[in-house]
């Protein structure tokens, strides 16, 4: 032990036993500032903050011939995670690029208090290529409000400068030597906490409320930069300072290893917040006295009255973005299907929808039935008394004592009510732009196509959909692309180059489409034709979701076939059979497990674990990995697939309703095994909306 303090660095032990000192600052919490790895940190080293819950984070670094983008999501409160793409001028040869792709977690085990700091046990590059590989334990507090000191312990590059032999081999022998990177893209456990440790540490201290001033202590050693791309180490100490915009951008300039200066640029998107707290869209319908509505004359006693009633309840629905699809009324009640054109959130919908039946029916009628209906199929039944809209519209509490009255159960045996004449057939078009992105191809790692698309759909009857689209490129470069698959495994993805080169104008889907309710708490779907960009066939599923549970079981069986390079109507000599049982689970608080159990494109079997987070104005963020028995060597590049999602409504921007958005997948390989066809429409997508962890979840739009 007198070997392992004689080695450790002064400066490193010095930020560690400052942070044992009591303070009465404890538990003061001033802003994170981003790192040149775009998690917390000063500049090199990181700390044991966290970013505010549910936070994404954009960040691009540079200095000397390092470039580095990286996305980071504050998963929970504690957990947080990051993807990394960087651009290496010259570090595996001194010559040409490398392109690196890398994942960090963090999580943070110990608040901050009076007299102890936070900590955190942090993992970095723990599942890419290992050039950014290290392991630490770090520990943040604050001195005073504005001034906070951290320090901590690392291993892999967080230990090549300043080390000192790993005191974690007082338990075993193993943690002596630290093993060479495999070079498989797997997780490589055992070089976890292995080899040489190092301590390191800074200081950040708050000039004012938007300029942070910083001082570090590195114990990274950049090895290979001074190797290969000739960066001049000359100091482990850094300097530096962060200036933090109102809008949620952040500026950072960096003076670094005493020879380097370097800039860092982040956003911060607040998913829980809105550019228009309030929304901007049309405010909801004030209920009316019932004497009011009896004026209005509509009566149940003649076909005429009843007639022009329905067309009164009809045209005030349609104001609001909805259509009335069947109505069932009698004296005392009303039960109405409803599609819902406008809103992304269910419960404004049916919040909106009963504003309008209070508004509209005669005074009688004391119980609303609400049927949400997607694709001509009902997804739940929501009944509400008159009388509760009438107490609670303007109580403080309204909108749970609401929910609470509600009543949200099953609309399986609904579908069988009649449809009001004229609701079918039905005919709908639309002329939109769309943006294709194309990320992490070696030669060009952005490559994006802009275009427009044409989009019809034609619904002859209820739960029968026939749709199709048209994708034709404006500007763009994916056409521009080289590379050739050199997949072992059927080319079931790795072909996506020779799909953006062959195409021009391109038929994106064309299909037909059946929905129903096969019975309680089931719903079935079936579609045929050109299912996606790169495959048509057959795919059918059916659905198990009770209306008022979390939990969701679900069977899917495909039959595909690979479509020609041009996105025409031919199709190449590759067929299979592809098939999930899937399972879903609402964690609640927005957070949603699925676990999907198969056979893949490529003829491969195996499952796929995912986990998105969603907030309440509908930004969803999400990371999901594939195992199968496709081995790391005939898999490829990346060794498994994995990647992360987001998708941001398009009301999130404008603050108004809408049900469109945009989304993408980030993958940083995109390899044949554990590919999964994409059709559109799945149910759990469909159904969840209006049902009641859901509705449960949003009810606090009721009254919007």
């Amino acid at each position: 032990m007198a070997i392992f303090y004689r080695r450790a660095s002064w400066a490193g032990m010095a930020c560690i036993l400052t942070l044992g000192i009591p303070s009465d600052w404890g538990g003061a919490q001033s802003r994170p500032v981003l790192s040149f790895y775009g998690t917390t940190g000063l500049m090199d080293t990181p700390t044991a903050e966290s970013m505010p819950d549910g936070a994404l984070t954009l960040t691009v670094g540079h200095f000397g011939e390092t470039l580095r983008n990286t996305l980071s999501f504050q998963i929970t409160p504690r957990l947080s995670g990051s993807f990394r793409y960087a651009t290496l001028d010259g570090y595996r040869d001194g010559t040409n690029t490398f392109y690196d792709r890398s994942f960090d977690l963090q999580y943070r085990f110990a608040d901050e208090g009076r007299y102890f700091p936070a900590v955190a046990l942090g993992l970095r590059d723990f599942g890419g290529t290992g050039v950014y590989g290290a392991e630490y334990f770090v520990a943040t507090r604050h001195l005073t409000p504005s001034v906070k000191l951290s320090g901590g312990i690392g291993w892999g590059r967080l230990g090549t400068y300043g080390g000192f032999s790993n005191p974690l081999s007082v338990f075993s022998d193993r943690f002596d030597n630290r093993p060479p990177w495999a070079g498989t893209g797997e997780v490589e456990t055992g070089r976890f906490f292995r080899g040489d440790a190092a301590f390191f540490g800074g200081v950040q201290w708050d000039y004012s409320d938007q300029l942070a001033l910083l001082f570090e202590y590195s114990s990274d050693d950049n090895v290979s930069e001074v190797r290969n791309m000739g960066l001049d180490h000359r100091s482990p100490f850094n300097f530096g300072a962060n200036y933090s915009f109102k809008n949620g951008f952040d500026l950072g300039a960096y003076y670094m290893y005493g020879s380097e200066l370097g800039l860092v640029l982040s956003y911060t998107l607040d998913p829980k917040s809105a550019p228009y707290p309030g929304g901007i869209e049309e405010a909801p319908p004030a209920i009316l006295p019932r004497d009011a509505i009896a004026a209005a004359s509509w009566g149940v006693t003649g076909r005429q009255e009843l007639s022009q009633g329905e067309e009164r309840l009809r045209s005030a629905l349609a104001r609001q973005g909805m259509a009335l699809e069947a109505l069932d009324l009698s004296a005392g009640s009303a039960t109405v299907h409803l599609a819902n054109w406008r809103y992304d959130v269910g419960a404004q919908a049916i919040g909106r929808a009963a504003r309008v039946l209070a508004n509209t029916l005669p005074p009688s009628v004391e119980t609303f039935t609400i049927v949400p209906v997607a694709n001509g199929v009902p997804m739940s039944s929501v009944t509400i008394k008159r009388r509760d809209l009438e107490e609670l519209e303007h109580e403080l509490d309204g909108s749970w004592k609401s929910y609470v009255r509600a009543d949200i159960s099953d609309a399986g045996g609904l579908d069988r009510t009649e449809a009001l004449a004229g609701v079918y057939p039905r005919f709908a078009y639309g002329l939109n732009g769309y943006l294709s992105p194309s990320l992490f191809d070696p030669d060009d790692p952005v490559r994006a196509d802009i275009g427009a698309e044409l989009s019809a759909s034609f619904a002859p009857m209820r739960g029968l959909v026939y749709s199709g689209s048209l994708r034709q490129p404006i500007i763009g470069n994916l056409d521009e692309a080289t590379r050739v698959s050199d997949s072992v495994l059927p080319h079931v993805r790795s072909d996506v180059v020779l799909y953006n080169t062959q195409s021009d104008l391109e038929l994106t889907h064309l299909t037909q489409e059946y929905f129903f309710r096969p019975g309680e708490n089931l719903y079935g779907r079936v579609t045929a034709g050109y299912l996606e960009r790169m495959y048509g066939g057959l795919s059918t599923e059916l659905l198990w979701k009770p209306v008022t549970g979390p939990l969701a079981l679900g069977a899917e069986l495909n039959y595909a076939v690979k479509r020609d390079y041009d996105i025409d109507f031919g199709f190449q000599d590759y067929d299979v059979m592809t098939g999930h049982a899937s399972a879903y689970y609402d964690l609640g608080a927005g957070y949603l497990g699925q676990v999907d159990v198969g056979r893949y494109l490529a003829g491969d079997w195996g499952a796929t674990f995912s986990l998105d987070r969603e907030f309440g104005n509908g930004i969803r963020v999400g990371a999901f990995f594939t195992l199968t028995d496709v081995s790391s060597d005939e898999f490829g590049e990346g060794s498994f697939d994995k990647g992360i999602r987001i998708q941001i409504p398009l009301s999130r921007l404008s603050g108004e309703p809408s049900q469109r958005g945009f989304g993408t997948v980030i993958r940083p390989v995109t390899r044949d095994g554990g590919a999964r066809l994409d059709v559109r429409n799945r149910l759990y997508e469909v159904t969840r909306g209006y049902h009641a962890p859901e509705l449960q979840e949003h009810w606090g739009r009721f009254w919007r």
